[in-house]
């Protein structure tokens, strides 16, 4: 280990304790933007401390940059074949992919904690109103739970959904609706769950993982609807109605469109083609 200079050991630690920062931050938050940093420092991390093990310790003679990018490859595709693996589990699993929506009457809507709490605060600042509560059950252990908002002219509804995170802990998303007289709609929200599938092409969906303010999100949201050539009109159908018919026009789309395995093929075959 003679090698091994001080500042590199100095680096290294710096590195390694900025690894387990992040990783307590994400644990702590369940914030996505924290995620997406922990999983690329830790990627370079493994991958360029890999590396230079193998140098100091001379168990290879190629160059260093060969040795960091095909640890850097390995690395990606073993996270590709898990990712894989387990989107084929969720595929060929019982849990539903568009579940259905249900009033929520059990009054755990919104998480005990200060942040969601001053959420509620922000969104009637702005003028919104509660208008429903719901939920959708994959298991008993895992479920969704939406609160729906509507702006005080009826035009903008926001979806507050309440998202379990591998934590345990909540992760919270955004979903900012209009529709228009004939029958279109504008969508804009800022969840982070990988979609692979297809929209109804009179929808028009905009996603903004990293803008993780509601106040900003309804800003964006609001300048779409300037800048656009629709005629907005108010929302009238019940939220649970016009939810679960999203779920279904989803379903149906992404079927018809093969992204989906029909429902008769889906114990033989799994959901996702």
């Amino acid at each position: 280990m003679d090698g091994v200079s001080f500042p590199v050991i100095q680096h290294g630690l710096a590195v390694l304790l900025t690894v387990l920062l992040l990783v307590y931050l994400d644990r702590l938050s369940a914030s996505p933007v924290i995620a997406v940093f922990t999983h690329w420092i830790r990627w370079l991390t493994v991958s360029f401390g890999a590396t230079y093990l193998l140098h100091i310790l001379e168990w290879s003679s190629r160059p260093y940059w060969v040795l960091a990018t095909s640890a850097f490859l390995l690395w990606f595709l073993l996270e590709t074949l898990y990712n894989w693996i387990a989107i084929a589990a969720f595929s060929k699993s019982q849990l539903p992919l568009f579940p259905p929506f249900e009033k929520n009457e059990t009054g755990d809507e919104w998480p005990a904690q200060r942040s969601f709490i001053g959420l509620r605060e922000r969104l009637r600042g702005e003028e919104f109103t509660r208008v429903a509560a719901i939920r959708a059950e994959y298991l008993e252990s895992v479920v969704l739970r939406h609160s729906i908002y509507q702006s005080k002219d009826g035009i903008m509804r926001v979806q507050v959904m309440f998202l379990p995170h591998r934590t345990g802990k909540v992760a919270v998303c955004y979903n900012i609706s209009s529709q228009t007289r004939d029958g279109r709609r504008m969508i804009t929200d800022n969840q982070f769950l990988p979609f692979g599938g297809f929209f109804p092409e009179s929808w028009s969906v905009e996603r903004k993982p990293w803008t993780r303010s509601i106040e900003h999100l309804l800003k964006h949201h609001a300048k779409r609807m300037r800048e656009s050539d629709m005629e907005f009109v108010a929302w009238e159908e019940d939220p649970i109605v016009d939810l679960n018919d999203q779920q279904r026009v989803l379903e149906r789309i992404n079927t018809d469109l093969g992204f989906l395995f029909p429902r008769h093929l889906q114990d033989e075959y799994g959901k996702i083609t």
